[in-house]
């Protein structure tokens, strides 16, 4: 693997690493309040976000019949294929201490979660995840409702929870936001080509 903050290898980085840890600075110890502390560290939990995705699983087959089961199907598959892509092909070959971990700067992190995660920071898996299946939800539901635009606030608040709680960067976030965004177009392209856009009639 490789550590991402060593400065021979990416040494052209580090005014972005730089910026970086200032930003998260900003995020985790001065932007705060007593609100965001109680709901951010429960917004990036599974048990409030998966029972919104077996709705919406079951909403969607029940409304659109066999093409609403391939589109479940499909679904899965974006969020197995991000946290591969994520979890175990990027964070396999670039190590990032998480700020919680890390040498520099753990000691003043606030973490406002009962665990620092050992594995690398980069890239964040909950951004990637969220978005991967936001950027899919949208492109094949925006004809059947504008609102469904509302899923990237969702993913946007569980990826800025991650920052704000301690166990990524902003960077991590953002690249896990890009990876994510790239990984549901994609999707999106391949399940619009073979079954068409979901609409109602």
């Amino acid at each position: 693997m490789v550590l991402l903050l060593n400065t021979k290898l990416f040494g052209s980085l580090q005014p972005i690493l730089r910026f970086d840890h200032w930003l998260f600075s900003k995020i985790n110890q001065q932007w705060t309040n007593s609100f965001f502390d109680s709901l951010l560290p429960f917004l990036r939990e599974s048990e409030l976000w998966v029972p919104f995705y077996l709705f919406l699983l079951i909403f969607i087959t029940v409304n659109f019949g066999k093409t609403g089961w391939w589109w479940s199907f499909a679904l899965i598959m974006t969020a197995i294929i991000s946290d591969l892509a994520s979890s175990s092909l990027i964070k396999q070959f670039i190590f990032r201490y998480r700020p919680c971990r890390d040498p520099i700067i753990g000691d003043q992190v606030r973490l406002l979660v009962n665990y620092c995660p050992k594995s690398s920071s980069f890239t964040s898996s909950h951004a990637c995840n969220h978005f991967a299946i936001s950027i899919f939800i949208f492109l094949t539901l925006k004809q059947t409702s504008k609102w469904w635009a509302l899923v990237f606030l969702w993913a946007f608040a569980i990826s800025y929870a991650q920052v704000y709680v301690g166990v990524h960067y902003p960077l991590d976030v953002a690249c896990g936001t890009i990876l994510g965004c790239i990984i549901g177009y994609c999707m999106n392209i391949f399940f619009i080509k073979q079954f068409g856009s979901l609409s109602l009639k």
